[in-house]
């Protein structure tokens, strides 16, 4: 198997919208959105909404669960450049265990819940969140918060 074209992985809790549709996916070259997350692979609703934001790109759209990620995304043509995008910290550690080659991890969007804190303007962890984070750093994953392709990158041991 050959490695997957993965030109980018972003945390964001609201998967696709149209910042991730259509701002990033341009700006890093995507011709496929890879949605890896549990819940909306079984979401009808959810993959619609998302759809029609990357019909707009002119992207090719996917809805996995980590687990077929893990087991699947090795079996990419190297035609398809691949931005993954996931909802949480605990996903891109999942999959970092998992063997996907996530090269850069973007950190867009954690929205603010119970017991996280603020790190940045629109970036909020708990003490999980930054475990799994500093996991994949530990295992040669470029972890930065860059919530708009113009803003200036902050690596992971600037904001925790």
């Amino acid at each position: 198997m050959s490695e997957p074209n993965i030109v980018l992985t972003r945390i964001d809790n609201r998967l696709v919208h149209g910042q991730v549709g259509v701002v990033w996916t341009s700006s890093v070259g995507a011709n496929l959105l890879l949605v890896a997350n549990d819940e909306t692979a079984n979401d009808q609703l959810q993959q619609e909404l998302m759809a029609a934001t990357a019909e707009t790109s002119g992207v090719g759209i996917r809805f996995w669960t980590i687990d077929k990620t893990i087991s699947t995304i090795h079996k990419a043509s190297p035609r398809q450049h691949i931005f993954l995008v996931i909802r949480n910290a605990q996903d891109a550690r999942r999959l970092v265990e998992g063997g996907v080659p996530v090269k850069n991890l973007n950190l867009g969007n954690m929205h603010f819940s119970k017991g996280k804190v603020q790190v940045t303007k629109y970036t909020y962890m708990d003490d999980q969140d930054k475990a799994d984070l500093k996991y994949c750093a530990d295992h040669g994953v470029n972890v930065y918060v860059q919530e708009v392709p113009e803003d200036k990158k902050q690596p992971l041991e600037e904001v925790i």
